[in-house]
């Protein structure tokens, strides 16, 4: 754990395979395929599959996901005092051609609209209130993207600019290609991947036949202020 630990802080990301069992990722397959695809928190086109807010979608998930691994994780990565503010399920299956270019993840789901300092960037996608908060908070949100299949290159892994989440907003124009360098996170199906939110990342387009199906969840520390609330707020349970 020291050692991922440390290429979190550093880095920004690390990579920590085998969490879940084949027996437990078929389990969390076996409960995504129960889903509802008529709520609007789903979305599904001819290569792209997602469910938003799927924790709150799909309840079973919850008691899969949260093993003694994740927990134990969690704890030592990133703090008991943890919750989930968002969660998200999606495939990126063999016909996709979609590719998502340098970017940060800049803003957080919220319960409502309040005009606030430093609050900014308001949006309304799929009846979910977004808007990119302070850099103070941002700096407390890390993601863990458990994966269901081996991802690489060939379907669509992410890939990053190590240490790109230690200068604060980071615009994709200016990344000096001289003195940064990507890196390719292949995960293997059962691992999971911790990152910081404001880490530079990117994916290219599947080349493969094969899928590429990630949990997508993102886990904060802090209180929102003036009344404003986390839009998907779970607590984790043993």
């Amino acid at each position: 754990m020291p050692l991922y630990r440390d290429q979190l802080t550093r880095a920004g990301y690390t990579i920590i395979p085998d969490v879940f069992s084949a027996h437990e990722i078929n389990a969390i397959s076996a409960a995504l395929a129960t889903a509802d695809t008529t709520s609007p928190t789903f979305r599904k086109t001819a290569d792209l599959f997602a469910i938003r807010q799927c924790l709150k979608e799909i309840p079973a998930l919850q008691s899969l996901i949260f093993t003694n691994n994740l927990h134990e994780i969690i704890q030592q990565l990133l703090g008991d005092d943890y919750f989930v503010v968002k969660s998200i399920y999606f495939d990126k299956p063999p016909q996709s051609n979609w590719w998502v270019a340098w970017h940060q993840d800049l803003t957080i789901s919220v319960d409502q609209k309040i005009p606030l300092p430093g609050f900014t960037s308001w949006t309304i996608k799929q009846q979910q209130f977004a808007v990119q908060p302070p850099l103070e908070i941002l700096e407390y949100i890390y993601t863990i993207r458990i994966h269901l299949d081996d991802t690489d290159a060939t379907n669509g892994a992410l890939k990053v600019i190590p240490g790109s989440h230690r200068k604060g907003i980071y615009r994709p124009e200016t990344i000096d290609w001289k003195t940064e360098t990507e890196v390719m996170c292949n995960v293997p199906k059962g691992g999971v991947m911790l990152m910081r939110p404001l880490l530079l990342h990117a994916s290219d387009r599947a080349t493969s036949n094969s899928n590429r199906r990630v949990l997508h969840m993102e886990f904060c520390n802090r209180t929102l202020p003036a009344g404003l609330q986390w839009n998907e707020y779970i607590s984790r349970t043993r």
